[in-house]
């Protein structure tokens, strides 16, 4: 949540500087215009009631707690599995995986689907 609301202030310090077509609006009416100072006081003010949220209603900051731990697990999980993925040799052999460490090995798969040729016939 912290990186959401990081990303939006950013973004909107962006489109606050960026130049971007004319004053008024399609109607001819003047729009107010806002300074960068006002913007960036405003966007403090806005964070300083996000953190104050806690205070105000713990449910919610119980919830997104849950939340960040769960999505935490979760990442830490899937960065496992790939690093196992990556550190798997690539020749398909299962040394160094977690059936191998643990002292079973596989027979080969043998499917059915070809036929065996004794030794000496060529076909």
């Amino acid at each position: 949540m912290g990186f959401l609301i990081r990303s939006i202030f950013w973004l909107s310090l962006v489109l606050l500087l960026l130049p971007i077509g004319g004053t008024g609006s399609e109607d001819g009416t003047e729009t107010p215009q806002v300074g960068a100072l006002q913007a960036l006081g405003a966007a403090r003010e806005a964070i300083s009631d996000m953190v104050g949220i806690c205070e105000r209603k713990p449910e919610v900051c119980e919830t997104g707690r849950a939340a960040l731990q769960t999505i935490g697990a979760r990442a830490r999980e899937s960065a496992r599995f790939a690093y196992e993925m990556l550190e798997e040799p690539a020749d398909g052999s299962a040394e160094g995986s977690a059936g191998a460490s643990a002292g079973t090995m596989e027979a080969p798969l043998t499917t059915g689907s070809v036929a065996e040729h004794p030794a000496g016939h060529d076909q």
